[in-house]
């Protein structure tokens, strides 16, 4: 039973590890396209990158660490429970609360010239990177939340997030941050209230003290994963 108990321990966590693992292989295996970005976001889009490639492995080595941990407890059960919900948690499979900023997008000019109705998904890309660069720790787009392996396309000249249309402006971004305060004023002065302005579009943020995200409601796809039998 204790070794069945271990290989169903391990299946669990290279499970996870495997989901990473293809999450990242999906993140650098993307079709090779025309690069029509400029240098500094080139630039912003190699930190996040390299900042995702250091989180992968601190994340493979914690589950490692992990499984040695869960050999070694006599309540087997009750510890995958709470690494489960732990691993549920910081996937984004259910809501958070807390500190953080709220920003909104709507139209700079509404009195003369092109009214926009929605956000490009460029320059909601450009915005998530700068607030991952700005140390955020959670963000919803609207009620869309936004994990590893979110899509922010345009659809049609409609800008869609996890497969969904966003709601036309104005719009509402959450964002969880440790340091609220200091996340809102780099904000202010960022450099996507200046690509947005060129849209005929502001950008706004507020401080507030207790914000709730929803969770991520699309189903999780793993592949590249066979499972092992166990021998007999």
């Amino acid at each position: 039973m204790f070794v069945k108990d271990r290989m169903l321990i391990f299946a669990i966590v290279t499970t996870i590890i495997g989901f990473m693992i293809a999450v990242q292989f999906k993140t650098t295996n993307e079709p090779v396209v025309r690069d029509t970005r400029d240098i500094l976001q080139l630039r912003q889009d190699l930190r996040i990158e390299k900042e995702r490639q250091q989180e992968l492995n601190q994340e493979i080595e914690k589950q490692l660490t992990l499984l040695n941990q869960l050999k070694q407890r006599d309540n087997i059960e009750g510890a995958m429970l709470d690494a489960i919900n732990d691993l549920k948690e910081r996937a984004g499979l259910t809501a958070v609360s807390g500190e953080g900023i709220i920003l909104e997008i709507k139209p700079m000019y509404t009195d003369y010239g092109f009214i926009p109705q929605t956000v490009p998904a460029h320059l909601l890309r450009f915005l998530i990177n700068e607030l991952n660069i700005h140390n955020a720790q959670e963000i919803a787009i609207g009620n869309q939340r936004i994990i590893s392996t979110s899509a922010i396309r345009d659809v049609n000249n409609v800008t869609h997030v996890n497969a969904r249309r966003i709601p036309n402006l104005p719009l509402k971004v959450y964002v969880l941050a440790n340091e609220a305060e200091k996340l809102h004023h780099e904000m202010i002065v960022s450099e996507s209230v200046e690509y947005f302005a060129i849209e005929n579009l502001s950008i706004t943020s507020t401080p507030i003290n207790f914000i709730t995200l929803p969770e991520y409601e699309q189903p999780l796809r793993i592949r590249h994963l066979q499972p092992i039998k166990e021998e007999s």
